[in-house]
């Protein structure tokens, strides 16, 4: 069994260890007051079967805990009171010293904690070192001096998650629509450079990946892209190589028909549209930014985007191309085509596309085709977003959602000065979320004892407690100059501000949003009802916290005119740690807290038996109650000799629910060549990745591939995560 060290370290559990510090509290009381040498070997072994009972890798800190209540059962308190002595005294030698400890055990990658974090970010190499390094000065910072104590404190002892906080001492927000027709069609500057209107479809791809790649520096959260925005710049290439072929034809003497002459020029276009979106696919995944990975970035597909039919149909040449290019997959170090990270894509079903016969049937597919062997495209339902938002527009990163505009209703007009403003018309590019701060569900349903009152109480609040936190990364961003970031602020990526002039405005009105999170509904729900949410007697309760969440969102937005909207929160470790912190208050309870994990926002439980239609419309009402930002899944098995199923599910997901994606499998280990599913064991109390074919463990050598909480991880997980994934049952 291993343990974490204070400095996220992995280590050998050592009962000696225990017995030795019991032993020193022991020796240090009266006579009268010692326990025998007996009981102190009971007390170590009912430690040790407490860690291993847990399932995961205990930290020094639980340890430590359990000593205390194992010391106090049997009476000794005065053994009891010198153990906790001693561990708070060196817990005050330690604060002077806890960042540089950490710091040193990430640039030596002993730090297990630190290499899980993040699915999506390999944590030997220098940049995501050098990113973690920053990130603790900066969490030590805004824990230290910058936020309340009250949060710090909520925020360590799971109540809260206050996201980002490695983050949070500069001025930096989440996630955001980039601006990307502003910027091409009426320039842009990047690192001093001026960068003007691109003459070709290729060419802009390319300054696209430019601009994605100063975004995803300036800011911690994901961007998303709209490949209607270079739709434009296909018929601009079309022109410019039918002149070329003329001039071709001309010198060689030849005559031919119209229609050849086409051909020429289309299939030279369908070579450069090609190039273009192979530009995008290998630039996104090769490139790496300053927080130490690829950009997060969503790139959004909705053909009733287009402005005109030349347009609708270069726009579904482009989305054919990068859906075709995705199914293939990039290489691996052996030459083996894999799946990717990202970019993530997003398919908009509508009624050109959704039935059979219907003028994009083709391109709906395709996009089945690629979903069911790269876990991508995921798919919004245009029918459904129309009836519940008025509007058809992407997420930013993996799930959340801007509201619709306000500003431009309110008559406020273009404040971010956007060269493409078009008044009367509702905006979304251009704008972005503040910061997200998550209450833990399943929290207060504990702490209220199961008492409805005392939790609708404690329920008001945290939420309160939330409220005070989101508005401190809203004053956070106050005052902010246009100079911290030029590509957001002053180059159209968001606006266009003066140098030296405060972002304040796109704070206010709507045109930001700001989001409180929440984690563990299912289990909130089961503690205070005895029955999943899903059960029609315990569904009216899960709604109506939901709605309270709504009508607290809504409170604020009206007294403080901040968009606040809540969002179904994609925990990644934070779900390892809201179960830790769990079992720490309120210890093991069946069904609650005895899982590594909790579930992700209003999710039904990963290990609850539902087909994949019951559970998508079970889970569209709650989806209706986060307009902040939701994603719902189903869990499938290989699926790429059964695409009828997935255009069914596809179809269903357009009648019923606005943002879903299906989840499959994309392994490959290096060893051996198998390219089934990687498995995930137990050893040594311990999960890990196993390869079925030839046993490899070895993480380095495989390709595993894995939807997370919205969107894919390939770095592999914390012991939480991967518990949940393993737990994870079909749906289909």
């Amino acid at each position: 069994m291993k343990i974490i060290k204070r400095n996220g370290a992995e280590m050998e559990f050592d009962i000696s260890k225990i017995e030795n510090a019991i032993m020193k509290a022991n020796m240090s009381v009266e006579d009268g007051s010692r326990m025998t040498p007996l009981q102190i070997k009971r007390i170590a072994q009912s430690v040790e079967l407490d860690c291993e009972n847990m399932g995961r890798s205990p930290s020094v800190e639980e340890i430590q805990d359990l000593v205390e209540k194992q010391i106090m059962a049997h009476g000794a308190f005065e053994v009891a009171k010198s153990y906790i002595t001693y561990r708070y005294t060196r817990s005050l030698v330690r604060q002077s010293n806890t960042t540089d400890e950490k710091i040193l055990s990430l640039i030596e990658c002993c730090n297990e904690e630190a290499k899980q974090e993040n699915s999506n970010k390999n944590p030997v190499v220098n940049s995501t070192q050098r990113d973690y390094m920053a990130g603790e000065v900066s969490r030590d910072l805004s824990e230290r001096i910058l936020l309340p104590r009250d949060i710090v404190e909520a925020h360590e002892a799971g109540i809260i998650h206050f996201h980002d906080t490695d983050y949070y001492a500069q001025h930096m927000h989440n996630c955001d629509l980039v601006n990307l027709e502003d910027m091409l069609q009426n320039g842009t500057v990047i690192t001093g450079t001026l960068i003007e209107r691109p003459h070709s479809f290729s060419t802009a791809c390319n300054i696209a990946t430019q601009i994605i790649a100063q975004v995803a520096s300036n800011q911690y959260g994901g961007q998303s892209i709209s490949l209607t925005h270079l739709a434009p710049f296909v018929d601009i290439s079309r022109r410019k190589i039918r002149k070329v072929v003329e001039k071709e034809l001309v010198t060689l003497g030849v005559n031919p028909e119209e229609e050849k002459i086409q051909k020429i020029v289309e299939d030279r276009l369908h070579e450069e549209i090609r190039r273009g979106v192979q530009t995008i696919q290998y630039q996104v995944v090769t490139l790496l930014t300053t927080n130490g990975q690829a950009p997060f970035v969503t790139v959004f597909m909705y053909l009733g985007e287009a402005r005109n039919e030349r347009e609708r149909e270069d726009l579904a040449l482009i989305i054919r191309e990068v859906l075709a290019q995705r199914y293939e997959g990039t290489k691996n170090e052996d030459g083996v085509w894999v799946t990717p990270a990202f970019p993530k894509l997003i398919y908009v079903l509508e009624e050109d596309n959704i039935t059979e016969g219907s003028r994009y049937w083709e391109l709906t597919k395709l996009a089945a085709k690629c979903t069911a062997r790269r876990m991508v495209p995921d798919y919004i339902s245009e029918k459904k977003m129309l009836e519940l938002k008025g509007d058809v527009y992407t997420c930013m990163g993996c799930r959340s959602f801007l509201t619709p505009d306000r500003f431009t209703d309110a008559g406020v007009g273009n404040i971010a000065n956007a060269g493409n403003y078009e008044p009367g018309k509702h905006k979304y590019y251009g704008r972005f979320n503040q910061g997200v701060v998550t209450i833990n569900l399943p929290d207060v349903a504990l702490s209220s004892g199961g008492d409805m009152d005392k939790f609708w109480k404690i329920f008001d609040e945290r939420l309160e407690l939330c409220h005070r936190a989101l508005r401190c990364r809203h004053e956070r961003l106050l005052g902010t100059p246009s100079d911290v970031a030029p590509i957001l602020w002053q180059y159209g990526a968001l606006a266009r501000l003066e140098k030296g002039e405060p972002i304040d405005r796109l704070l206010y009105g709507g045109y930001s949003t700001i989001s409180l999170g929440y984690a563990g509904l299912y289990e909130c729900v089961k503690y205070m009802t005895g029955k999943s949410h899903t059960d029609p007697e315990a569904t009216p309760f899960a709604l109506s916290v939901m709605q309270r969440m709504n009508d607290k969102c809504k409170e604020w937005k009206t007294a403080e005119n901040i968009d606040y909207s809540l969002y179904g929160t994609p925990l990644e470790s934070t779900t390892y740690k809201f179960a830790k912190c769990l079992q720490r208050r309120f210890g093991i309870i069946e069904g609650i807290t005895d899982k590594g994990y909790i579930t992700n926002s209003y999710h039904v439980h990963v290990s609850e038996k539902i087909d994949a239609f019951t559970k998508l419309k079970f889970e569209a009402e709650f989806q209706a109650l986060s307009p902040g930002g939701a994603i719902s899944y189903v869990e499938v098995p290989d699926m790429q000799n059964n695409l009828e199923a997935v255009l069914q599910v596809m179809k269903f997901i357009y009648d019923n629910i606005i943002y879903a994606e299906l989840n499959t499998k994309s392994d490959y280990c290096q060893v051996c060549g198998w390219d089934g599913e990687i498995q995930i064991a137990e050893e040594d109390g311990k999960l890990i990745w196993k390869c079925p074919k030839c046993g490899n463990t070895d993480q380095n050598k495989m390709n595993v591939a894995r939807r997370t909480c919205g969107y894919i991880g390939t770095q592999f997980w914390n012991q939480g995560r991967t518990q949940e994934i393993r737990d994870r049952v079909l749906h289909l």
